[in-house]
């Protein structure tokens, strides 16, 4: 592994492997339901930032310790019975927000599954950059529970599972900015189910799109070839989400994660054609550039060039061989 990703994957033999149930943490755990507890537990963490997703078969009480000076953003997966944390009686796919040096208190009735981020808080302006509200850090500064949308939550937590399941299955190391790219995906997760919670938010102002897209593409090419999200566009030209969609569907007639997905194929394209085959993998370059679900990623890029991605790869050699009849 890279040295600014850190995996690791167990399986559960006892409700005392819960006491890291998210990374970075330490948790109080006693287990109320009978019979032997199984369940796996995995960690991704990305500098100081953390995923970890736990399974367990029977019910759990849970308490983190108020000496923990980190933000953790909750999301609960899969329930068979009652879940409730302090006073919040939770839905799935609902999200829950424990402030840092804040207890916390929760109780599984039955088998259960989560998701949660670890983070500091002063990370909260970058990763949730363009939603004003949630780019504050006083949103974080108390607990809160937000209730998903029955059809978005459910799309949240699946895209989580497989990011968690790439990245944990990878055999390529992360740069500093794919990692920051991996991250704000993650965090996007939990962000679409926040949103889909809080009341519309039409107070933006939206100037010439033209010229905001101008400044996209400036900020794209200082970037480089490197992936970029579409939290950081917001963060770091002050616009929201909302607003670059409603620019970019005027200019392009596609949203921004649509641009930057074909923006992210033709660097691909390039990556690959310029390659010598043996050099590197598809599965390698798809990767750095925050593609996670390579049939997908095979599908796109096939639908865009009319060619598989290891027929451009094969192209190198071939061009190869032509400069070399050439100079003969």
């Amino acid at each position: 592994m890279g040295q600014f990703l850190l995996v690791d994957s167990r399986k559960l033999e006892g409700f005392e492997g819960l006491h890291q149930a998210v990374h970075g943490s330490h948790v109080d755990v006693m287990q109320l339901g009978r019979g032997r507890l199984r369940g796996t537990l995995s960690h991704v963490g990305i500098g100081d930032f953390s995923l970890s997703i736990g399974t367990f078969n029977v019910g759990m009480r849970t308490q983190r310790v108020s000496s923990d000076d980190k933000l953790i953003i909750g999301m609960l997966l899969a329930a068979e019975e009652r879940v409730a944390h302090w006073s919040f009686d939770m839905q799935l796919n609902d999200v829950l927000v424990i402030p840092p040096l804040l207890e916390h208190d929760g109780v599984f009735h039955g088998a259960s599954a989560y998701a949660a981020v670890r983070f500091d808080l002063s990370d909260v302006a970058s990763l949730f950059g363009g939603e004003a509200r949630l780019s504050d850090p006083d949103t974080w500064r108390s607990r809160g529970h937000f209730r998903a949308d029955l059809a978005t939550g459910s799309v949240a937590s699946r895209r989580l599972v497989r990011i968690m399941s790439h990245l944990c299955d990878s055999k390529y190391g992360l740069t500093p900015s794919t990692a920051d790219f991996w991250k704000r995906s993650i965090v996007e997760c939990m962000a679409a189910n926040v949103m889909s919670s809080l009341p519309p938010d039409d107070t933006g102002w939206l100037p010439s799109a033209r010229r905001l897209i101008r400044r996209v593409e400036e900020y794209l090419q200082e970037a480089g070839s490197r992936p970029v999200h579409v939290s950081e566009i917001c963060a770091a030209l002050g616009v929201s989400r909302r607003t670059l969609h409603r620019a970019f569907q005027e200019v392009f007639g596609l949203g921004p994660v649509s641009f930057l997905r074909h923006k992210r194929l033709c660097t691909i394209h390039s990556i690959l054609r310029h390659s010598a085959p043996g050099s590197t993998t598809v599965a390698a370059v798809a990767m750095q550039q925050g593609f996670y679900e390579l049939g997908r990623f095979a599908q796109y890029y096939a639908a865009m060039f009319g060619e598989r991605p290891s027929q451009t790869l094969g192209f190198g050699s071939l061009s190869a061989s032509s400069d070399e009849d050439t100079e003969a």
